[in-house]
Order: C-alpha cells, then structure tokens, then sequence
C-alpha cells in the first residue's frame, strides 16, 4: 500500500516533469493490474456438497468416486465486470474419498474419519487468474493433486434432522513450482471447520432442506516472484431443497430431484507480498454464487448411489466465472442395516 501511496503522490504532487509523470502513471497501472489478476480461489472447490448434506455414511467403509469438472471463460474484475483475457480455464478432477464410521458411539453420536487420495487434476484447482507474468486464463499440468484428510467428524441423527461437525486439512502434496504454469497442487497447507445438516420437512423423510458450511484458512505460499504470501480466509456456504421419489413400491430403488447452490466469499486479507514491492493486501477479495440441480439414483438396501450435480456460476468478483459439474457414486461395505419395523 505504501508503494502505491508514493506512486499515487509523486504523479499528483507533479514532482518531476513530463516523463516522470508519466512513468509514475505506468507505476500505478500496473501496480493495480497485477494486483487484479494475481488472485486465486480458495482450497476448498465448491459444489461438491448439494443434496443431503448433513447425512454421515452407515458404519463401516464407504468409497466415493467424485469427478470434479469446472470449466470458465472469463475472468471478473473487483467489480464484477469480465476483463479481457484469452483462453479458458478449465479443471477436471478426480476424487477418490474413502470414509471409515465404526459401529460405536461417541458422544452420542456417529464418529467418522475420511481422507480424498489420490486426486488426480488436470491443472491448479486454487489458480484464479494469473499467478505468473504474461499468462493466459487457463488451467496447468496433469498429476496428483493435494490431499484431503479429515480425521474428526462426529454426527448425530434424530427424527427430523441429521447434522455434523467435522474438521479437515489440506497436505499440499500436488506438484507446485513457484510461477510455473503446470502446477496440480496448491503450494501451501489448509486448515477447515465444517458443518452440514439435513432437515426433513416431511414425516417419511422425502423432502430435505440441506446446507454445508466451510471455513477454510490457509498457511504461507511462495509466488512466482520469490516473495511468499498468506492467502486469505474464506466462507462456503452449500444448500439445496431435494424431494426423493419411490420408483418401486417396496422403496427398493429411489429417485432424489433438487434444486441447489453455492456461495463463496473470502472474508480476510491477503498477507505478504506478491512481487517484492506489491503488497498481497492490494488484492480484491473474491465472491462467488451458483443456482443448479442435482438428481440422485439411490439403492437404499445395497447401499449404493449415483449423483449428478450442475450448476451455473450467475455472479462472480475477483476470479473466474463459469459452471461446475460434479458426477460419481459411492458404495457402503457391509450393506446398510434395514431400518426398524415402525
């Protein structure tokens, strides 16, 4: 900030004459340029949540295939507005999430650890716009992402609602090379508190209201310059409204139909630097939020289902702005108890 406050004085003050002025106008373009398209997401890559949100795996091991498609063609300044880059940025991501719950209880509740290993990425999935000089709005290499272990999760169920409380870090075990334009991993290690609940607004349970949250924190990265920086903390927020219906009268097969989103905001500052003389601070903070569907294909009794996820970003600030799609399925071993006779 302090740069900036100098280059801002000496053009206005008109210390020095005609070709001075003028570079100290290059000075604070191009110290604000870099500062608006030297931004990048968070760790945690929203719309991976939607539809039951709240609801823990049955004891025992749980496998998730998650396939993780993001895909953009602008870039939005601090004012929301498209500046003008070339190329797309475009992730696809592969997930591969293994949840174990033991049978006993703990606090009354269900107790739960997971890790996501590998993931495999077709470029940065915290990349928002330009991390190096020069570059395109587009995606990096190809490899093993970053690792997500969650080693505490506690969930209780009543009646009419099922909720969580978990926390998770990010190992940055993906490929990062400060400036490089191949990187897979983020560069930093990541901190996360959540909580997800389902409500069910009707007695037989067919009809949710869901939301997730997620503060995510972050640790100190190096840039592309070889100044290091402290990206800063961020809020998500997932929802959904879902009705399941029977396609078999025994409820042996079920069919799950909602309408969901997502909103994300940074809520801190940037710490550190950048380049050596801009101040990490300078940057906008980023916002985004998305409406969609998911549907749901679910075998109750074999403990296995099938999602599929859409939704379309309608208004992003400081970062890119275009849709998620997610697909996948999981599958519990042993099979689901049968609820109790009523």
């Amino acid at each position: 900030m302090d740069q900036l406050l100098e280059y801002s004085k000496c053009f206005m003050q008109g210390v020095a004459v005609g070709i001075k002025r003028l570079a100290c106008l290059v000075g604070v373009l191009v110290l604000f340029v870099s500062a608006s398209q030297a931004q990048q997401k968070g760790q945690y890559i929203p719309g991976q949540q939607g539809l039951n949100a709240g609801i823990m795996p049955s004891p025992g091991i749980t496998y998730v295939n998650m396939t993780l498609d993001y895909s953009a063609d602008r870039f939005n300044n601090a004012s929301g507005n498209a500046t003008p880059l070339t190329g797309s940025y475009d992730i696809w991501a592969i997930e591969n999430i293994f949840y174990y719950v033991p049978k006993f209880k703990f606090l009354g509740g269900k107790l739960g650890v997971m890790i996501a290993a590998p993931i495999v990425a077709n470029g940065s999935l915290t990349l928002g716009a330009i991390e190096f000089p020069n570059a395109a709005l587009n995606a990096g290499g190809f490899g093993i992402a970053d690792t997500w272990v969650q080693p505490f999760t506690l969930g209780w169920s009543t009646k009419r609602i099922d909720t969580y409380v978990a926390y998770a870090f990010v190992a940055p075990t993906g490929r990062y090379t400060p400036g490089a334009s191949d990187n897979v991993g983020s560069g930093y290690w990541g901190n996360d508190v959540m909580n997800g609940t389902t409500i069910y607004l009707t007695k037989n349970k067919g009809t949710t209201a869901n939301l997730f949250t997620n503060w995510e924190t972050h640790g100190v990265k190096t840039t592309g310059f070889g100044s290091v920086l402290t990206p800063g903390n961020a809020v998500t927020i997932e929802w959904g409204l879902g009705q399941a219906l029977p396609l078999k009268k025994d409820l042996s097969q079920l069919l799950q139909l909602g309408v969901i989103g997502y909103d994300q905001w940074q809520v801190s500052n940037n710490s550190g630097f950048i380049t050596p003389l801009l101040p990490a601070n300078l940057v906008p903070h980023y916002s985004v939020h998305a409406i969609g569907f998911q549907t749901t294909y679910v075998l109750p009794a074999r403990g296995i289902n099938f999602f599929f996820k859409w939704e379309k970003e309608y208004q992003a600030i400081a970062r890119p702005q275009g849709r998620t799609i997610a697909f996948g399925g999981s599958i519990t071993f042993p099979k689901p108890e049968p609820p109790p006779a009523p």
